[in-house]
């Protein structure tokens, strides 16, 4: 098999593709020949060794894959040679071959090509537990999205548009407002890049509330974090949810005080956890997925392709913020 494997704590120029032996399923276990592999944030974190685990290396990363089961190891259950699967495998994505546990994969159904199955599980099922389990959407909120253009704030768009909401997307140049505006976003706030001073964080303050209305945002979806963390809070409706997501601009210190004032939650999203903590949730929201994406409620928008030996290239193109939608590595 076929691996690009971190070595060292580094950036994605530092991986390395190379041959490795064909691996075997432990107990519990399948080996999936991988079909695609999608990137997300975690992958430019884990690479550096700034990620919440620490794979021993070497090791490939890529935790989200899909593609057909070659082997099947003692005591699996429900699974067969040449089932196609998706699944979650933590790192180890970005090979020819990886091993998963039975509890992680998912049946892909014909209809549903790689490279859309790869796309599916982080994103939507993030925002998914995000919204749902966390911010407790419903018709008629106003929802405002940080980051609304990369795969996961594009996919929050959708899924709050599916549950009825008003969307909000906070992007960074025109091009990402069409992307956004073309996934469903009622309105756009572009704004500039961080570090902000006091007049321009007042600034992006005034823009999210004009475009949140003067009752202000009943969920900000924060997956930037930093200097823009604070303008979103402050146009914050009475009794919202600001939902912690991600920070690529950097961990954003909120006073606190704003919180009291606007008698609000602020909760973290660690979707990761809740699927380990409770599968048999993380199954039903994952079948309503299925459903969504069956009747055209949902549609992964897939902006670049990568084969294998540039993976690195495709981890960089989400380190560097320049991916808009969801980035695959095709494998196979």
């Amino acid at each position: 098999m076929k691996a690009l494997l971190s070595h060292a704590a580094g950036g994605p120029e530092t991986l390395v593709l190379e041959d490795l032996p064909d691996p075997t399923p432990g107990a519990g276990q399948v080996v999936v020949t991988v079909k695609a592999c999608s990137i997300n944030f975690p992958d430019t974190l884990i690479i550096r060794d700034l990620y919440q685990f620490k794979p021993a290396r070497p090791f490939a990363p890529g935790s989200e894959i899909a593609g057909v089961i070659s082997a099947v190891g003692a005591g699996v259950t429900g699974w067969s040679v040449g089932d196609r699967v998706m699944g979650l495998v933590g790192n180890g994505g970005l090979a020819t071959h990886a091993v998963i546990d039975q509890g992680r994969l998912f049946a892909l159904p014909e209809s549903v090509d790689f490279e859309t199955g790869a796309s599916l599980l982080m994103t939507y099922g993030t925002n998914y537990h995000g919204l749902v389990d966390r911010g407790h959407i419903k018709a008629g909120d106003v929802v405002l999205i940080l980051g609304a253009a990369g795969g996961v704030g594009l996919s929050a768009i959708e899924l709050s548009k599916a549950f009825g909401a008003r969307v909000i997307a906070g992007v960074s140049s025109e091009e990402k407002a069409a992307l956004a505006r073309e996934a469903g976003a009622d309105d756009v706030v572009i704004y500039g890049r961080a570090p902000f001073d006091k007049a321009q964080s007042r600034e992006l303050t005034e823009a999210f509330k004009a475009a949140c209305g003067p009752d202000g945002a009943n969920i900000v979806y924060d997956i930037v974090g930093g200097d823009y963390s604070e303008p979103a809070l402050r146009a914050i409706a009475w009794e919202g949810r600001f939902l912690v997501v991600g920070f690529p601009a950097g961990i954003a210190r909120l006073p606190l005080n704003l919180t009291l004032l606007k008698s609000c939650d602020v909760c973290g999203v660690f979707w990761g956890a809740f699927t380990a903590r409770d599968p048999a949730r993380f199954k039903v929201e994952v079948a309503d997925l299925f459903a969504m994406l069956a009747d055209g409620r949902i549609a992964p928008r897939i902006s670049a392709r990568f084969p294998l030996e540039r993976g690195a290239e495709a981890i960089a193109s989400l380190e560097n913020r320049t991916a808009v939608g969801k980035v695959v590595v095709e494998i196979g």
